[in-house]
């Protein structure tokens, strides 16, 4: 093989990357009315959560190093990304499998899972346009947040939410290829949402939880999904901790796509779509 039909070869697999994240990205705004009613809901449950915290707090000025300025920019993150890094769960991959539909996706000169990554890498980015930057504006509105400090803070924000989108994206590829085991992959996934809800701190912030448990959690990739951008961000984390967090994020990204690349090599070997 010559290094020309390497370099094609690579320029082929971002081209088909690429068009699969722009297509995807563009899917997202093809139903307005959807999306609107989506962010109705969004900013809805995510006012509930602020009168929640807002009431936790009442006249204390800190609940675990939080103040009720970081509750309430904590509540504001976390409904922002619910739908980019599909907290509440991502079936797309089992709905395929199940439909034998993953049989014309294995068809096509792409890599599988490069494929799937791309995609819901456009998805991600125009549900954080759509429906999370406007949740952050309405919550500015509402009270005063807290914001990364400097440079520094933004660029290791911003690092550590793509590190959070890639790193739930191979969780939820993992649990979505159950389908090549089971009819009953939609019942591994609730049961992988829940854990994950809890896991990555979306119900609440994991400093709010008892230090054994906490512990525990610092053994799973679960707190670098989420947990970990919105830390950085308050400055919970910072210096040489905010680095060593960014590294445990990455780590735990590769342990998950190395296992993405096994688990689906053995899925593959198994799946059999209409008898054959």
């Amino acid at each position: 093989m010559t290094q020309w039909t390497i370099w094609g070869g690579l320029w082929g697999e971002a081209s088909v990357s690429w068009a699969a994240a722009r297509l995807s990205f563009r899917r997202v705004f093809a139903y307005p009315q959807a999306a609107l009613w989506g962010l109705i809901t969004n900013a809805f449950f995510g006012v509930l959560r602020a009168a929640v915290m807002l009431a936790l707090f009442g006249s204390r000025p800190q609940v675990a190093g939080f103040t009720v300025y970081d509750a309430l920019t904590y509540t504001a993150l976390t409904q922002l990304l619910i739908a980019a890094l599909s907290l509440f769960g991502w079936n797309d991959l089992m709905r395929t499998i199940h439909r034998g539909e993953v049989a014309s996706d294995l068809l096509r000169p792409h890599r599988f899972l490069l494929f799937w990554t791309a995609q819901d890498a456009g998805r991600a980015a125009g549900q954080l346009v759509l429906r999370g930057l406007p949740i952050v504006g309405l919550f500015s509105l509402l009270w005063p947040l807290s914001w990364p400090a400097g440079a520094v803070g933004w660029l290791q924000t911003g690092l550590s939410l793509l590190l959070a989108w890639a790193c739930g994206f191979a969780f939820r590829f993992l649990v979505n290829c159950a389908a090549f085991w089971t009819p009953d992959a939609v019942g591994v996934g609730r049961l992988a949402w829940a854990v994950l809800g809890l896991g990555c701190g979306f119900l609440m912030p994991l400093a709010f939880f008892p230090p054994d448990f906490r512990a525990l959690l610092a053994w799973t990739p679960f707190p670098a999904m989420l947990n970990t951008p919105v830390e950085l961000w308050l400055g919970v984390r910072t210096g040489g901790a905010a680095w060593a967090a960014l590294g445990a994020q990455l780590l735990w990204t590769a342990a998950l796509f190395a296992a993405c690349e096994v688990i689906l090599r053995r899925g593959l070997r198994r799946l059999e779509v209409a008898g054959g």
